[in-house]
């Protein structure tokens, strides 16, 4: 039952996507746009789809009241009511803001996940799971190199 239920997830979030916006912006900056902007690290996860360590990232135990924002364009992703402790070791969501977070299939490193991006720029921000412990069901697990955080 568990692997019918991850099936139709990962066929709903890899078929509705929200918005395909961020194809234009990404297609506008390149790779040299994008290293001169963005630290090595935080490029490395944004632009190269890639992970940081579980329990390094700083907003893993932050639960200030505010916005998370995308670190590449200072797109609002994720308000910090929707922020919930799941133990994973990266800051874990249970909502995106509408229509701000794109979805994709994601094959790599022998797995099958749904993948999460910034519906503006496509900046790789993490992973999205059926198994959120509030009534929404949704774990978004994002990289803390991904965002940045206004405080209200």
């Amino acid at each position: 039952m568990k692997y019918i239920f991850f099936a139709i997830f990962f066929n709903f979030f890899s078929c509705h996507s929200q918005n395909q916006n961020f194809l234009n912006m990404a297609k506008l900056k390149t790779d040299k746009d994008w290293k001169e902007q963005l630290s090595p690290e935080v490029y490395h996860v944004l632009r190269e789809k890639g992970t940081e360590r579980a329990f390094s990232g700083k907003y893993n135990n932050h639960f200030d009241k505010g916005t998370y924002i995308c670190a590449g364009c200072s797109v609002d992703l994720f308000e910090s009511s929707s922020k919930f402790n799941s133990h994973c070791g990266w800051p874990s969501f249970d909502e995106s803001l509408e229509s701000k977070v794109e979805t994709k299939k994601d094959f790599s490193h022998g797995m099958v996940r749904v993948e999460i991006l910034c519906s503006n720029c496509g900046g790789h921000l993490g992973h999205i799971f059926p198994d959120g412990p509030t009534n929404t069901g949704m774990r978004y697990c994002v990289n803390s190199l991904s965002l940045d955080f206004i405080e209200e």
